[in-house]
């Protein structure tokens, strides 16, 4: 299971963090798990949040971008990609994870990756925080976006 190694997600305190979380409507049962999960990790950690749907995993990156030009201190992107039978899950895929990198180091401010990129609908499940499933990758999106955001805010506050 590609969640060996992670990290705990130890509490760190995400209060006065705003957070974005910029979620694709594909695959709405697994989006639906990341959702929940990224929702509960913010109010665990302290932060708040707002949920900003769109289409789908190609359009997280503008959407991101233009939630930390509004000010937000971080976005968690979620999305779901299932490999099909053409290439388009690889042109997808590539654009979400280029575009929310570029984002992130242009802005200066975290982008939590909680974009899934699956070749089957388990493997989905599996990773969607549902009751069964065996990681939580909508809470690490949120825990990293977080985590880094307090980072940033602790280092800005050095200089």
């Amino acid at each position: 299971m590609s969640g060996a190694g992670a990290a705990e997600r130890d509490h760190v305190d995400g209060s006065g963090i705003r957070v974005a979380i910029v979620a694709g409507q594909w695959h709405e049962t697994i989006a639906g798990g990341l959702l929940a999960g990224a929702q509960r990790e913010v109010e665990r950690l302290g932060a708040t949040a707002q949920v900003v749907p769109v289409p789908g995993s190609f359009e997280l990156p503008v959407v991101a971008k233009a939630a930390l030009e509004a000010g937000f201190d971080a976005v968690v992107a979620l999305g779901v990609i299932i490999r099909g039978g053409t290439p388009h899950f690889d042109y997808v895929s590539s654009a979400a994870t280029s575009g929310l990198t570029t984002v992130a180091l242009e802005s200066g401010k975290p982008v939590g990756f909680g974009v899934l990129t699956l070749d089957d609908e388990q493997q989905g499940l599996d990773r969607a925080g549902l009751p069964g499933s065996k990681e939580d990758k909508g809470a690490e999106a949120a825990h990293a976006a977080i985590a880094t955001a307090v980072v940033l805010r602790s280092l800005r506050q050095l200089a």
